[in-house]
């Protein structure tokens, strides 16, 4: 029997092959990325998720499907690409695997939606939600949270930032920290974040699929760090000076919106997106939702997660500014 990874060439699905590929058993990637070397022994299927063909094809034999293929970028020029991406691949996919009958099937939401609302309304509504990448990742947690009362195994993950290792395609976090350590950003909104390591959400993946409540909803992050914690965490390990200077959350909002009316003219991703401003401003609660502790996982600290990725960044050559990495850095 196999195990399905969906998106399993990205950042979060290469960690749970690598992850899986430790239990011994076999798996396969799904995945529109035909490029990117995937581990010895791994079956490739080149193809989008949202294409039931494919997806047919790629179901057969699978006992567990784990959905992490989507669009985490917080800013696509229409809106539609986030609908598409998240929603409608859900849906096919939990479509797809139900009637293949798959035993368990884990998908990848977000713990971006879950908020507390400014009505006090015990959870957020679409209504609340900051962008379209939020409402479509929202709406892709209530099918999931559908087919499930409708008796589909399916298992829902609410990850905060995923951080670490091998984040080949920058996504959001990265990007990030690759931004403050190259110097590229004078300045910062300072704001609660939430983070999680990606082996430890990887091992989330394969815990939810053991032992998750069907229909079950587990918000994976660490506590709450301030953004002006985190750049000191990163002078720390790196010698680098971060920024001191802090932006107010209008001055973000207006530079936000500025970067994306120039984006969707060159066509390239905004530095901050509009939408992850807003986010900063409804920090992401568990609330009601289970954690990683009702999974058995124990997180790992931020600050070796932070090492761990920024001796990444400079072995790739991505990092323009010299700094210490490994034993150095985490002995400083």
């Amino acid at each position: 029997m196999t195990d399905l990874v969906t998106g399993g060439a990205g950042f979060i699905g290469g960690r749970l092959v690598e992850r899986l590929l430790r239990d011994g058993g076999a798996v396969r990637v799904l995945d529109l990325d035909g490029s990117s070397a995937l581990p010895r022994g791994v079956e490739r299927i080149v193809g989008s998720a949202s294409d039931r063909e494919t997806l047919r094809r790629a179901m057969e034999g699978a006992r567990r499907v784990f959905h992490a293929a989507g669009n985490p970028r917080l800013w696509a020029r229409r809106a539609a690409d986030f609908t598409a991406a998240n929603v409608e691949t859900t849906k096919a996919v939990l479509d797809v695997a139900a009637r293949a009958g798959a035993e368990r099937i884990v998908a990848t939401s977000t713990a971006a939606i879950h908020f507390e609302p400014g009505s006090g309304a015990p959870e957020a509504t679409l209504d609340d939600m900051p962008g379209p990448y939020a409402r479509s990742k929202f709406l892709a947690e209530r099918a999931a949270l559908d087919a499930a009362a409708g008796g589909v195994p399916v298992v829902i993950l609410n990850p905060c930032l995923p951080m670490g290792a091998g984040d080949r395609n920058l996504t959001p976090p990265t990007r990030m920290l690759l931004d403050y350590v190259n110097g590229a950003v004078p300045a910062f909104l300072d704001f609660e974040l939430r983070a999680i390591d990606a082996g430890d959400l990887a091992e989330a993946y394969v815990a939810a699929a053991e032992r998750g409540v069907v229909g079950g909803r587990y918000f994976l992050g660490g506590p709450p760090v301030p953004m002006s914690d985190l750049l000191a965490a990163v002078e720390r390990l790196t010698g680098l000076e971060m920024p001191r200077r802090r932006v107010p959350y209008a001055l973000a909002c207006a530079a936000a919106s500025i970067s994306e009316l120039a984006s969707c003219v060159t066509g390239r991703p905004p530095r901050a997106p509009l939408e992850g401003v807003r986010m900063a401003r409804r920090p992401a609660m568990p609330g009601a939702l289970a954690t990683a502790a009702d999974l058995g996982i124990e997180l790992r600290p931020l600050e070796e997660t932070l090492a761990d990725a920024l001796a990444w960044l400079d072995g790739q050559g991505l990092a323009t500014r010299r700094f210490r990495t490994g034993a150095e850095a985490r002995s400083a």
